[in-house]
């Protein structure tokens, strides 16, 4: 019996860890970029703690009132688009919880993606299992079934039973 009760913890606590890792893995290997929403410019739409997936776009192809993320300064920004100049190469975007437009245009070079997605929350889970000791709790995690498997075999062994 405990062999049974350890083997079902250690694939609940393995689904657990993949399932966590599926959003951050999968949807690089489909062409997405993932992002993770760290100011309330796009606030109530987006908000803070959201993970964002990106997919490729044609600049001239992104129209009023899709999310697009851009380089600005080094810095990655996700803000809505309000009118895309395809004479000029540019886009005039402004976050939802801002008054008023951004200051400078965005150039269609600097374009990463248009939102395809967003979901609330799941950048928070992402920005802890990427970091440094959110890969030390994935590893102590799988660590943690593993052993769980050899406490389930130890206490068949104390009780005489054998797999068959």
């Amino acid at each position: 019996m405990g062999r049974k009760i350890c083997g079902f913890l250690s694939a609940l606590v393995l689904v657990v860890i993949v399932a966590v890792c599926i959003p951050m893995t999968v949807p690089r290997l489909l062409g997405y970029e993932v992002y993770v929403v760290i100011s309330g410019s796009m606030e109530p739409a987006i908000p803070l703690g959201s993970a964002l997936y990106m997919e490729a776009a044609a600049p001239e192809d992104v129209a009023a009132g899709d999310v697009i993320a851009f380089y600005d300064r080094g810095a990655v920004i996700t803000h809505r688009v309000v009118e895309n100049h395809v004479v000029e190469g540019e886009f005039i975007t402004k976050g939802d919880a801002n008054a008023e437009n951004d200051m400078a245009p965005v150039a269609y070079g600097n374009l990463i993606g248009r939102m395809a997605v967003s979901v609330p929350f799941l950048g928070n889970v992402m920005a802890v299992c990427s970091g440094t000791k959110g890969k030390i709790y994935l590893a102590c995690g799988v660590l943690g079934a593993v052993m769980l498997l050899w406490l389930g075999r130890l206490l068949d062994k104390g009780t005489g039973k054998r797999r068959a």
